[in-house]
């Protein structure tokens, strides 16, 4: 037998998988299931554009300094989510100020990522309170969202939706062809450290739920996926949100009956997903 096998049988495939009392669990996570609801939805909505402005790498730079704040949050008995948002916002300000062309963003980023990591790293090893807590920033957590946080990603989520759909045609117009569109009067050097703000404030009310490691399967795997299949300008949103949805409750609802955290079944059924429209892509590439 594998060690993986002889562990199972050891701990017990009930001691990992328990459906029995299910139905008695499903209110308890009842906040997180809004919670990943609401962020399927912003997720996909947002990941469209960060597809088409390439900025995956940003996503994972931002993640990296919104960890920072949370864990030194946690470190200081605050708010993590405010310490989620004040890491969020200063790497958001440091690409718009720093620079937002190619080069020099990843080289920002490349600066940014392990300065934010580190300095998380070491706000938890300070940290002697429960390891769930330093884990769930990590991985995620499906009990770690309460009222108070529930509410403050609802109101974040509603005007990150605003503001996107507001500025969706001169944001898109901006990324596909800056030159025409500075040409045409759209504000090309506003909109992109604009964006990137609004990008931050995504990541910060993200972070309880799915983790600061994999929250790039949130904001950037759905839009990947969606691309694969279409190219229509309404057609990419919209499948970019179900398929985040479908990740973010579909793992939420998987975990809640197991001990495994959220974030290996949101990231599966995403990579799923993503591969299925692969696959679908491939054998009719007239969709695209």
């Amino acid at each position: 037998m594998t060690p993986l096998v002889l562990a199972l049988d050891t701990v017990g495939w009930h001691d990992i998988v328990n459906f029995d009392n299910y139905g008695e669990l499903l209110p308890i996570v009842r906040n997180s299931l809004i919670a990943g609801a609401v962020l399927g939805l912003v997720g996909g909505l947002i990941s469209v554009m960060v597809i088409t402005r390439d900025l995956p790498f940003a996503v994972h730079g931002i993640s990296e300094l919104s960890f920072a704040g949370a864990s030194g949050a946690l470190l200081l008995g605050a708010s993590v989510v405010v310490g989620s948002f004040v890491g969020s916002l200063i790497a958001s300000l440091a690409l718009g100020v720093l620079g937002m062309r190619a080069r020099d963003r990843n080289s920002i980023i490349g600066v940014l990522m392990p300065f934010g990591l580190g300095l998380g790293i070491l706000f938890l090893a300070l940290y002697h309170g429960r390891a769930a807590n330093k884990f769930g920033l990590l991985t995620g957590q499906i009990v770690a969202i309460d009222n108070t946080s529930l509410t403050v990603l609802l109101v974040t989520a509603a005007a990150v939706s605003v503001v996107l759909l507001t500025i969706w045609r001169p944001l898109l117009f901006a990324s596909v062809d800056p030159e025409v569109a500075a040409a045409r009067g759209v504000p090309v050097r506003f909109l992109g450290p604009f964006f990137v703000l609004v990008l931050g404030c995504t990541v910060a009310i993200s972070i309880q739920v799915i983790g600061a490691l994999l929250i790039l399967t949130l904001l950037v795997t759905p839009a990947a996926a969606a691309l694969q299949v279409t190219a229509s300008p309404v057609k990419v949103p919209l499948l970019a949100m179900a398929f985040a949805f479908v990740s973010m409750v579909g793992g939420i609802l998987l975990a809640t009956g197991t001990s495994i955290p959220i974030s290996p079944y949101v990231t599966t059924l995403s990579f799923a997903i993503y591969v299925v429209c692969r696959v679908i892509g491939r054998l009719t590439p007239s969709r695209r």
